[in-house]
């Protein structure tokens, strides 16, 4: 089925591509399916095809509604087109650039880890992400997996974006400074009242 030899197969299960049910005896034995996924994915490696997930994001609904995330997934995927590459998942998504926590991102992040896909296709690099993409780089290609930009070059909703992200990035800090503030101000004064308390009797 496969066209290999026993020590490609073997090889293979080193390379954790392939796990085979050992019988008492300690002879290989391999399921169907998973010579069929192997199979599948070794036509595509040799077939040059490239499989890749398109992320598509803006910063609020607004921008949504207003149809500039239709119109920005339809950019990477008329890309994808000329470019020939087979799109397995396009992902949709509102929310900051700053946000590490969000739903369609981590979806992203099991494509990857399963090495389901070569490339993740962004119109801009702030897509994924707007700041430390380097560490997202060095993640995608410990799997194997590349980032695709389209454009260097912003156009100006991006930066108003980006002007939207920090201001929103300042006030996440100074929520927190406050909250620590606030919580030291109340242990404080319960602590003053607890001494005063003592005083009195």
């Amino acid at each position: 089925m496969m066209g290999v030899s026993p020590q490609t197969l073997r090889a293979w299960e080193e390379q954790d591509k392939i796990s085979p049910v050992y019988t008492p005896g300690g002879h290989r034995r391999y399921k169907l399916s998973q010579i069929e996924e192997v199979r599948d994915n070794e036509v595509k490696l040799s077939s040059g095809i490239t499989r890749v997930a398109v992320y598509c994001r803006t910063s609020s609904h607004e921008q949504k509604q207003k149809g500039d995330l239709e119109r920005q997934i339809g950019r990477v995927l008329q890309y994808c087109v000329e470019k020939k590459y087979n799109v397995v998942e396009a992902f949709e998504e509102v929310g900051s650039g700053v946000n590490d926590s969000r739903a369609k991102l981590k979806k992203l992040f099991k494509l990857v880890e399963e090495q389901k896909i070569d490339k993740v296709v962004v119109e801009h690099k702030d897509r994924l992400s707007r700041f430390c993409l380097e560490y997202l780089v060095c993640y995608f290609n410990s799997y194997g997996v590349e980032i695709e930009w389209m454009s260097d070059i912003l156009g100006k909703s991006y930066e108003e974006e980006l002007v939207e992200d920090i201001l929103s990035l300042m006030a996440s800090f100074s929520n927190k400074i406050y909250g620590k503030r606030s919580a030291e101000n109340k242990k404080a004064r319960k602590l003053a009242k607890e001494m005063e308390k003592i005083k009195n009797e």
